[in-house]
Parts: C-alpha cells; structure tokens; sequence
C-alpha cells in the first residue's frame, strides 16, 4: 500500500474529526480523543507511519479490553512535518477541536517546543488544560530544567540509554577508538555530551578519534561521514541517530566495507533492519526498555497480530505503557479532565509488557528497565520474531533494571491546584 494512500487517509481522518466537534465535545465521558503529532511527509514518514499504527493498534487493544472502563480512545492524527513551528500551527488546531491529549515523540526539539506552548496554554486557559504524553523524545531537559506538570515521558531519555549502552560497551575489550556521530539538534548534542562524559568515567583508555554533528533528516548520502570514520581508524560508532538518518548511515558503512561496530539508540526503527541486514550481524548493539524477544509479559499474540494486520513490526512499546498509565488514571480519577488525570496518573504504577513500571513524581520520567541487544540471526529461541523479514532480530545481551537505571532530576516541577 502506498504512503501517499495513508496520506489521503491521514488527511480525511482529520476533516472528519474537525467536522465532529460538538458531537466529540458532549461524549467526552465516553470517548477519549488523543492528538498524534508527528511526520507523515518527508524522510521521516516511514517511520511516522510505523509509530501511528503502532497508536491504532494499541488503542483498539485498550477498547476491546475495556482498559479505561467504559472510557474509549480515539487516536487522530496530524503531520507535523518533523517541525517545531509547524506543530505549533497543529496545536492551535487540536485546541480548536477541543482534544484535551497530545502525543508526540519524533524529534526533542519537537517536543520542547509544544512542552511549553502546552504548559502556557494551559497557565492561560483554565478548564481547557492539555495533557501531553511523550512516546519518544528523549532529550533529558524535558524531565529536568525543562519539565512541566503536564508532560510526561513514557521512554527513557537519552542519559539512561547511554548508562546502559556504555556499562555494556565498557565491558569489550576490543573497543579502543570510538566515533561519535549525531543529528545536530537537542537530542543529538545531548547524545554526544553523555557519551563523552560516561566513557570517560567507565573506560578512561577509549580514545575519542572524531565528531561529527549533521542536519537532521536532510542528508541523503552519508558516505562523506564514513570515509571520515574510516580514516580516523574508528573501530566503534555511538549514535543516537533515528529513522532514515541511521538507516542511510548504516547503509554508507556498509557499502564502504566500514570494519566497525554500531552502538545505536534506534536500530531497530523502520528502515534500519533492511539497511544492516546480514552484514549488520553481530556488530549492531542497540539500547531500548524492550525486547519481543525476551518480553517479560508474554506479547506473541500482539506481535503476530499486528504484522498481521500492517504487514509491519511492532517493536516499541511507549504507545502501550502510555494508554496503560492513561486508563489508570481516568479510572482513578473518575474523570477524563487532564488535570484530575495528571495528578492520578502522579507516582503510579502499571503493568506493562517489560514489567512494572512507575512514573515518577518529581519529573514525569517513567522509571522502567533498559534492555542492551544484538542483531542476531533468528534461531527460534533467543531470536523469534525479526525484523523487516531480514532473518535477524534482537538477542539481549545485557539488562539493566529499573532501580538501577534510575537517574537522578533537577526539576523543579510547578504545579497547579488540584481540582
């Protein structure tokens, strides 16, 4: 099915919700509507595409199951085109229509933007709150000098993920020369920053041989950047680089003949997989808070039942544990008013498919375990399900759990009456 279908889908789900605003006002009671705000054009499509059905997918789960009670879920979707301004353009909207939930997670800078034109909304319009779920952007200033009483992250950020995947990296001898390389904006200078500071502190003897920062999803041949790497005799890359930036840079590597390994934060999103394919074979470690293979809740059936319905993979779990915490707290609350919901949703606990998770008061960072994996060939025990229909996936080579891959806040969070 082509992109440019989901598109004219996309596009006429959102007329058919802005034509529905009263009825949607008077059953809000009854149905939830969530606002998803991520790219549905550009380089970052395929992955936007993933990570709404993955939103579908799970919402439709949560109804059938009654997650909320008699509470429904509608997920509505707009193409922020992976930008800052134009997702203030759609919220302007979504607050037009009166949807009350965003989510969001493609892009820090993304994230930052709305944070704060939600929290001064917010601030400006009491009894029209917004309440905003983080899926992904996990710049770390979200949940420290930046936090807000009304986000809050359902990923790990980037300072747990590099904990995990330098613990891990410290322990190979074989790694002396490190290359790092990200996207030149928030996220990916906060990537490069831990990834200095933590290997200084686990293994002073790595040497550092090069930097580079890049646009974000605007170059389309990375093989200026591996020759660099080639040359500087780098024989490990760290990057926190995502969707067509990583699957392009994988694929330059490859082509190069690039004898050198990856520690990634996003290996395993769209596109990817087929870029690394065989050659990508034990050489590829990618740091998440989930493995399908080695899920602590069995997810078989969600797994299979998804590629099923999308002929996709789902391989992230921040959609679910996100509407898990949601239901909660509507049903504690007693009430779908994003106010009441926040404080409920404050400190509590779920089950989601990697365990029990929590989300902590102080900054609205959810405290969860961090999983370190390698691409490996399926052999029907360690690695069941791949990837893309590659014949690999991930085995976890290593596992960090949550009380130990907590990282210390400096928010100093302001909150509002409770209600």
């Amino acid at each position: 099915m082509s992109f440019g279908f989901f598109k004219r889908a996309f596009v006429s789900a959102a007329i058919v919700a802005a034509a529905a605003i009263p009825q949607a006002v008077a059953a809000q009671s009854e149905t939830v509507k969530i606002a998803w705000v991520d790219p549905l054009s550009g380089m970052m499509a395929p992955l936007g595409e993933n990570f709404f059905r993955h939103w579908q997918y799970v919402a439709q789960l949560a109804n059938e199951q009654k997650w909320a009670g008699d509470v429904g879920f509608e997920v509505v979707p707009f193409d922020n085109k992976l930008s800052p301004q134009e997702s203030l353009t759609v919220l302007r909207s979504i607050i037009d229509q009166g949807i009350r939930y965003v989510a969001q997670g493609n892009g820090s800078g993304v994230a930052i933007a709305l944070a704060d034109a939600i929290d001064k909304h917010n601030t400006r319009n009491p009894g029209k709150e917004i309440l905003f779920l983080n899926y992904a952007a996990v710049d770390p200033s979200l949940t420290n000098e930046k936090c807000s009483f009304w986000h809050f992250r359902t990923d790990i950020n980037a300072d747990m993920k590099m904990e995990a995947l330098t613990s891990f990296l410290a322990t190979q001898s074989d790694v002396k020369k490190v290359y790092l390389i990200n996207q030149d904006y928030a996220f990916g200078h906060s990537v490069e920053k831990a990834a200095e500071e933590y290997l200084k502190q686990k293994r002073p003897d790595i040497e550092i041989v090069g930097k580079d920062r890049h646009p974000l999803a605007q170059v389309r041949d990375f093989a200026p950047y591996v020759a660099k790497i080639k040359a500087a005799g780098a024989d490990t890359i760290i990057t926190g680089n995502w969707g067509a930036d990583l699957a392009l840079l994988v694929k330059a590597a490859k082509d190069a003949g690039l004898d050198a390994n990856f520690y990634t934060y996003y290996a395993g999103t769209t596109g990817v997989p087929t870029a690394m394919g065989a050659a990508g074979e034990d050489r590829v470690r990618f740091v998440s808070f989930w493995n399908p293979n080695d899920s602590v809740i069995k997810a078989d059936d969600i797994v299979e039942g998804f590629r099923k319905k999308f002929d996709d993979d789902f391989y992230f779990i921040s959609p679910y544990t996100s509407l898990k915490l949601l239901s909660e707290g509507i049903k504690k609350a007693q009430s779908t008013d994003p106010v009441k919901v926040a404080f409920a949703m404050e400190g509590m606990k779920v089950q989601s498919l990697n365990g029990e998770v929590e989300m902590r008061k102080d900054d609205h960072q959810l405290q969860q375990p961090v999983y370190v994996m390698s691409w490996q060939k399926v052999d029907g025990k360690d690695v069941r399900f791949d990837q893309e229909k590659t014949g690999y996936g991930w085995r976890t080579v290593a596992k960090v759990d949550a009380a130990d891959a907590m990282q210390p806040t400096s928010c100093k969070m302001k909150r509002p009456a409770a209600r």
